[in-house]
């Protein structure tokens, strides 16, 4: 045990007790209390853990008030709390504000201090009854105070915490709307800056994440999900005769997130963003035609199966960029409007310079589109021709005409 040498304080002589009354009885076998004393004591020791914990930041507010640490330079008494007892500092800042937060509330303090009510509820009560308007007088946050401490002795931390949502219904019923709705809205602003959406991959195949988000987001991305994952759905994806098996609800909807994220309509996302507008899949020909198997190169720079992309190729929001012998992208389709510096470059060792007729330029060559995108082009070889910038500009003047020859070659002819 940490004993207190010479304990002289009250407090701290009773710490020392405890202590001791712990010591005697470590090694103590339980085997022989029965049932009723068994959760006799149970019981007992969750209160006793309440009322050491009111104890525990009682202590850590006043050392926090003397300032305890500064002699051997911490900065603070919480972080001489968490560097002696080894706790996160975090976990030692909490505690310190604990007891701040019980110094300036009485009578919760009191009924933790004599275990009626446990930390959680403790927390609970305080972030609330702190919550109230401060235009409030001392008797009515004192009545919502006795309020919450009476459903705690029927309701835990987490119904609780609902009750005390309905708060300012009970003290004052007749502004209790317009307090909700403005509490509503500030709690959606302050939700709206906090989103925040973390992701890592591990390497072996899998990739973790967290996100905050809004209530409203998260309760219309719980339904889209819902939706997916629900039987009907599922026995029309797969067939009603094919045994779909219900799993589990936390990967039924991971699974319902992957289709969502694949599903998604392009057309909706923005030019840039967007997983089904902008992830690209390279795969070589041969791969593509399952001739060989060889691992796929997404445009992020993960790897993929050849069977995972040969699957993705047949989805109308990723882009299959195929390889030829060469590894040069052929074919980016209609996904895609501009020209790769992979196909410029395979365009350039194609037609060896301008193809434009007796033009002789070979450097700061453009990629163009022999049927015009906005005409239903694709950006592929065959429908790319390199010219210089002159010529670029002739292609895209109406007063001249183009004609492209058998030969590769370019004609342009002033329009009279």
């Amino acid at each position: 045990m940490t004993a207190i040498a010479t304990p002289r304080h009250r407090v701290s002589a009773a710490v020392a007790h405890v202590h001791a009354e712990l010591d005697a009885v470590t090694d103590a076998s339980v085997w022989s209390m029965d049932p009723a004393e068994t959760g006799q004591t149970l019981t007992a020791l969750t209160r006793a853990k309440a009322r050491l914990a009111e104890l525990e930041a009682r202590v850590a507010a006043h050392a926090d008030d003397l300032h305890i640490g500064s002699e051997v330079g911490a900065s603070s008494a919480a972080n001489w709390l968490a560097h002696q007892t080894k706790t996160t500092r975090a976990e030692a800042h909490r505690a310190v504000r604990f007891g701040h937060d019980l110094e300036a509330h009485s009578l919760t303090r009191d009924a933790l201090a004599a275990g009626r009510v446990l930390v959680e509820q403790a927390r609970v009560i305080l972030r609330w009854v702190d919550r109230l308007p401060d235009t409030l007088d001392a008797e009515t946050l004192a009545r919502a105070e006795q309020h919450l401490l009476a459903q705690a002795r029927d309701h835990d931390a987490k119904a609780l915490n609902h009750l005390g949502r309905h708060l300012y219904e009970v003290i004052a019923p007749e502004e209790a709307d317009a307090h909700e709705a403005a509490q509503l809205e500030a709690e959606e602003n302050a939700a709206a800056k906090a989103c925040r959406f973390t992701l890592y991959d591990d390497g072996q195949g899998q990739a973790h994440g967290t996100f905050t988000i809004p209530t409203y987001h998260a309760a219309a991305l719980k339904k889209a999900l819902s939706a997916i994952t629900a039987p009907k759905h599922q026995a029309a994806t797969h067939g009603a005769g094919a045994g779909v098996e219900r799993r589990p609800t936390p990967e039924a909807l991971g699974e319902a997130l992957c289709e969502l994220i694949e599903r998604y309509p392009t057309d909706q996302l923005p030019h840039i963003g967007g997983v089904n507008a902008t992830v690209t899949v390279l795969i070589d020909l041969d791969v593509l035609l399952g001739r060989l198997e060889k691992a796929c190169v997404l445009d992020t720079g993960e790897k993929i199966s050849p069977a995972q992309a040969r699957r993705l190729a047949c989805e109308a929001g990723i882009i299959p960029v195929v390889l030829g012998g060469d590894s040069l992208p052929l074919d980016l389709g209609r996904k895609r409007r501009y020209f790769t510096e992979a196909q410029r470059v395979a365009m350039l060792l194609r037609d060896h310079g301008c193809t434009a007729e007796g033009c002789d330029h070979t450097t700061g060559l453009h990629a163009h589109h022999r049927t015009r995108w906005t005409d239903g082009g694709t950006t592929n070889l065959d429908n790319g021709v390199s010219l210089c910038h002159w010529h670029h500009n002739r292609a895209h003047d109406p007063s001249y005409d183009t004609t492209y020859l058998p030969t590769g070659k370019v004609q342009f002819h002033r329009r009279t």
